[in-house]
């Protein structure tokens, strides 16, 4: 007898969204949401493609009811979207559907529970995989990366079934016991990396190559880590200067996610990112000023772009 395919809901169909949608298709059944229609239209016609692999077909939502029958939904949403793309399925998912985040920033966790109720089991988790987007469905990626995985909620084995499924699907997965340290120290290497790349309108391997640049990543990821002392995190690295340009190493020829959310009109996930690090270092009394300095350039840019202000959640 022939089991039936896992079914996975994944709301955010952009590259990270592509490049898992695309490894989760080898063996489940993948249903794919984004509010961009057209983006839907051309990935249902066309299916998912990594690099020069056979495109593999998935099934697009037209409705979010569409996803209520999930056994897992992953978010690739912008952390400032959360709320708003859980919302709607808030008393129709299976109590037991994991919900797994591997987005950017600090705060989806709470977003997660203020939109499905606090007792959802949710997988946080970060990833080094590398996506850009050649187009609609079609992404390059090193797939050199790997995926760290820990609970925000869920039991541990609902973890460890989560990585088994990234792992089964052909991606690098592991499961630690505190996703904290992990979670800071991305957020240390986006501080340091996706403003300064929006800002300066750069590939993220320009900014280790410029002094100046340079210096203001460094100072920024130096201040971040301090913040997260304060909060008696232990990040997963001892410098952090060395971990961001490892970071910048693995897609140096990419520009930051922020960058194109200008260049595209979005609003940016800066309350996120480095206004997260401002905000927990004024609750503990660790001054920001390099990451304050950061948020109120980004702000200022997003309003000379009239870009419209979603408030943070």
């Amino acid at each position: 007898m022939i089991e039936p395919k896992l079914k996975i809901g994944i709301i955010g169909a952009g590259a990270m969204g592509t490049l898992f949608g695309y490894h989760l298709a080898q063996s489940c059944e993948v249903t794919m949401l984004d509010r961009n229609q057209e983006l839907l239209e051309a990935i249902g016609g066309d299916g998912l493609s990594v690099n020069d692999a056979p495109r593999r077909r998935v099934s697009v939502a037209r409705n979010v009811s569409q996803l209520f029958g999930s056994s897992v939904l992953f978010l690739f949403v912008k952390a400032v979207d959360t709320l708003n793309a859980l919302r709607p399925f808030a008393g129709q998912l299976n109590p037991a559907t994991p919900i797994v985040s591997l987005q950017n920033g600090v705060g989806n966790e709470d977003a997660i529970k203020t939109a499905l109720g606090g007792a959802v089991p949710v997988v946080l988790g970060i990833t080094t995989e590398s996506s850009l987007s050649l187009g609609p469905g079609s992404v390059r990626s090193s797939e050199a990366g790997t995926t760290i995985l820990g609970s925000g909620g869920a039991a541990p084995e609902t973890s460890r079934r989560m990585a088994g499924l990234l792992a089964q699907s052909g991606l690098h997965a592991s499961v630690v016991y505190d996703i904290r340290p992990h979670l800071w120290g991305k957020l240390v290497a986006n501080a340091a990396i996706n403003a300064i790349s929006a800002l300066l309108d750069c590939e993220a391997g320009a900014i280790p190559a410029d002094a100046n640049a340079a210096r203001l990543a460094q100072a920024i990821a130096r201040e971040a880590a301090t913040v997260a002392a304060g909060l008696r995190i232990n990040l997963p690295f001892s410098d952090p200067w060395q971990y961001v340009t490892e970071i910048i190493s693995v897609g140096a020829d990419s520009k930051s996610s922020m960058a194109f959310d200008l260049e595209m009109g979005h609003p940016t996930e800066i309350d996120h990112i480095n206004g997260a690090i401002v905000a927990a270092g004024r609750r503990i009394g660790v001054a920001t000023p390099y990451n304050d300095a950061t948020v109120r350039l980004i702000k200022a840019k997003e309003a000379l772009l009239k870009i419209p202000v979603r408030a943070a959640i």
